[in-house]
């Protein structure tokens, strides 16, 4: 059996799929977290195959932005401020101080985003 890990990390981009199935892979993913009973998540979606913006980063930060703003998600922290430095961040890691060992934190990796349900 695995251990439980605090937070579920879901790769959308490992195929490189289009922008519209790494937005239905979102969909997914908050859906079955929210299952599962899970409260955080780690979108890997990549920062773009040269190094810059990335249409799937892109396109999944606006839908996150829009799910916070309609309430649907209580917020994200984007990989470039996931670090003891951000409030934000550093609230969710005193409540949940395992996530300290996250390999993300403080690397200011812009391919991901912290989802918190």
């Amino acid at each position: 059996m695995r251990a439980y890990q605090p937070i579920k990390t879901v790769d959308l981009k490992s195929d490189m799929p289009s922008v519209r199935e790494a937005l239905e892979r979102l969909d997914r993913a908050i859906a079955s977290a929210r299952k599962e009973d899970r409260h955080l998540i780690k979108i890997v979606h990549g920062y773009g195959s040269k190094g810059v913006g990335g249409e799937i980063r892109i396109a999944v930060q606006k839908r996150l932005r829009e799910l916070v703003d309609t309430g649907q998600i209580r917020s994200c922290i984007f990989g470039e401020d996931w670090s003891t430095s951000c409030d934000e961040a550093w609230r969710l890691l005193q409540r949940q101080p395992e996530l300290k060992s996250d390999a993300d934190l403080g690397r200011r990796n812009s391919g991901i985003t912290i989802v918190i349900l």
